[in-house]
């Protein structure tokens, strides 16, 4: 896809994506879902991109940015980790009278995963990041919108979470 080829001129040549405009055998590749091969375009070809790199300035912001994106991946990795760990409490696969100690440890990581998308969110917003950093404003409104949604997700997963752990056992059901 013209897209994955753009992504390949991205990492080597620095040209962020908006700023590109490739041309094979004169010809714009504004369709970014086309295949490649239908276009002609085979290994050893020649296209010409046209574009600009940012500025020195932009890179050392998107760096930032892709830094805050990874703890993000990282915290979403643990949710769903936490999230795998409630479903098997669930569905009983811990001993019964373990059920309240590994709930109220679950409740507790829980809690903190809210507490580390808030701080990347508090850091986000601490980026000043000067108008003609387009590419930078772009990434940090997309990994804002990303985060964003990880909250109420917590949020479902604490509610899942029974109260104390006399009454944790209790909702659960028999063991």
């Amino acid at each position: 896809m013209v897209q994955d080829l753009a992504q390949v001129f991205a990492e080597a040549t620095g040209v962020p994506l908006p700023f590109q405009k490739p041309i094979f055998k004169g010809k714009s590749l504004k369709e970014t879902g086309t295949p490649v091969s239908a276009l002609g375009i085979r290994n050893g070809c020649r296209v010409m991109l046209p574009g600009e790199k940012n500025s020195p300035e932009e890179e050392v912001e998107l760096k930032k940015l892709k830094d805050l994106e990874k703890s993000v991946e990282t915290i979403a990795d643990q949710l769903e980790e936490w999230t795998k760990e409630l479903s098997g409490i669930q569905q009983g696969l811990l001993a019964k009278d373990l059920q309240a100690e590994a709930l109220c440890k679950l409740d507790g990581r829980v809690k903190a995963t809210i507490e580390q998308f808030m701080k990347i969110l508090g850091e986000i917003g601490t980026l000043i990041l000067p108008e003609n950093c387009k590419d930078s404003r772009m990434k940090r409104k997309g990994l804002v919108k990303r985060i964003q949604v990880f909250p109420a997700e917590c949020g479902a997963v604490e509610q899942s979470i029974p109260g104390d752990g006399a009454t944790a056992v209790h909702r659960l059901g028999p063991g």
